[in-house]
């Protein structure tokens, strides 16, 4: 389910990342694909006002049909929160937010969320993400970890499109 909220400044939170506040893209990478023999091609860059924005086209040519953006860090402890709030503008289409507790993992746990072409404030449970591996759900529990190491932006819709999502900020929050 897709909520929209303003954030409560009075509650703690934590930024994973702000890419305003950070004013670069180290350690963001596009994963397309084309390590499967796909020919989808992601992009990531930043806007003058600061936010990242991923774009690209996806082709279901060569058995591809997707791609991610993926951001790997220190562990961040998340004991003290239970959601994620991603600020960003879409464009309409649906995409994967993707965590791992270490990024080592093969799987990851998994929430989808549809954009509206507008800015807006995704809000996601922690306990909601779904362990999956290949578009598939594996057998272990939702996510219950007390660490983060990896968070990911994925389009896989099966189908060929363009694709564009700026992205403002990512927060843990109670």
């Amino acid at each position: 389910m897709l909520m929209l909220i303003i954030l409560n400044q009075d509650k703690p939170s934590q930024v994973i990342y702000n890419f305003m506040d950070s004013k670069g893209l180290d350690n963001w990478y596009v994963v397309d694909d084309r390590v499967m023999g796909g020919l989808s091609k992601g992009n990531v860059k930043l806007t003058e006002t600061g936010n990242a924005i991923y774009f690209g086209d996806v082709t279901t040519e060569n058995n591809g049909g997707f791609s991610l953006l993926r951001y790997q860090f220190h562990s961040i402890d998340v004991s003290n929160f239970n959601k994620i709030a991603i600020k960003l503008k879409g464009d309409g289409t649906p995409y994967q937010f993707r965590i791992k507790s270490d990024k080592r993992q093969r799987f990851s746990y998994v929430s989808n969320f549809k954009t509206f072409g507008n800015w807006e404030t995704i809000i996601i449970p922690l306990n909601k993400f779904t362990p999956q591996f290949r578009g598939r759900k594996v057998n272990v529990q939702n996510f219950k970890e007390d660490k983060i190491e990896e968070i990911a932006f994925l389009i896989g819709n099966k189908i060929k499109e363009s694709f564009k999502l700026e992205i403002k900020s990512i927060t843990l929050i109670k």
